[in-house]
């Protein structure tokens, strides 16, 4: 990027390596980043494009490059000698002093020397940045919740805590300036939950299941597939036990 293709308003403008090239132009760009207090930050900067350090809002990179000559005719390629003393005397006091005078020649001084010399350091000054707006703490009970719990459960224990601080509070006023211990019952936080949703019956264990009834003994069972069976092949043999009811005998009997 280059002293002469600024971006938009109010990003800086970055000169990473800009080789020079017309005076005038350089000076109508310098005049307007004048006007707009436009920060320009130094990396590599040759020829015109040293008027940059004619501006109240620039800065040098410690590791850039400034690189001073004479200014020359384009056509002739002749050394301008008027317009080589603008870029002169466009030059902060200090470099000045630093360089004498411009010859032909590239004069080099490092962003570290221009430092020294009183420029501003891009790395140490201000950085434009979009703001953003602080959150303020919050200070509720819900706002240090564990994971897992909702915040309606736990601004109800703020609630109850409240209320076990004033209870102490008026206890304490109370007393006269006693120092006797003062015990605070507390309701667990469980029975809470469960009276919120439905009342003590929501509390109430579940009614054990009934048990089934009891199977009758073998004698009474015996006793009632006792009714005398037909045919004869169907009579229970002496000593044994009926399998099948009387129900299911006497179907299968009929069939």
């Amino acid at each position: 990027m280059g002293y002469l293709s600024p971006p938009p308003m109010p990003a800086p403008v970055v000169v990473y390596k800009d080789v020079g090239g017309l005076v005038s132009d350089y000076e109508a760009l310098t005049e307007r980043y004048r006007r707009e207090n436009r920060e320009v930050r130094l990396h590599e900067c040759r020829s015109a494009c040293t008027l940059a350090l004619s501006l109240p809002n620039v800065c040098v990179y410690p590791d850039a490059k400034v690189k001073f000559h004479q200014a020359y005719n384009a056509i002739n390629r002749e050394v301008d000698l008027g317009v080589s003393s603008q870029l002169f005397a466009s030059y902060p006091a200090a470099v000045q002093a630093r360089l004498g005078n411009l010859t032909r020649e590239y004069r080099v001084l490092t962003g570290t020397e221009l430092i020294a010399l009183g420029m501003r350091n891009c790395e140490g000054g201000p950085t434009m940045i979009a703001s953003r707006k602080q959150r303020a703490p919050s200070s509720s009970v819900a706002s240090a919740r564990p994971e897992g719990q909702s915040g309606a459960s736990l601004a109800a224990f703020g609630d109850i805590a409240q209320k076990v601080q004033s209870a102490v509070a008026t206890a304490l006023a109370s007393t006269g300036g006693r120092t006797d211990p003062i015990h605070v019952a507390v309701a667990d936080r469980q029975q809470l939950t469960g009276l919120a949703r439905g009342g003590e019956e929501a509390n109430a264990l579940p009614e054990p299941a009934p048990l089934p009834p009891r199977r009758p003994p073998s004698e009474a069972l015996a006793a009632q597939d006792a009714a005398p069976l037909s045919p004869a092949y169907l009579q229970l043999i002496s000593g044994a036990q009926p399998i099948l009811g009387p129900r299911l005998v006497r179907t299968v009997a009929s069939n």
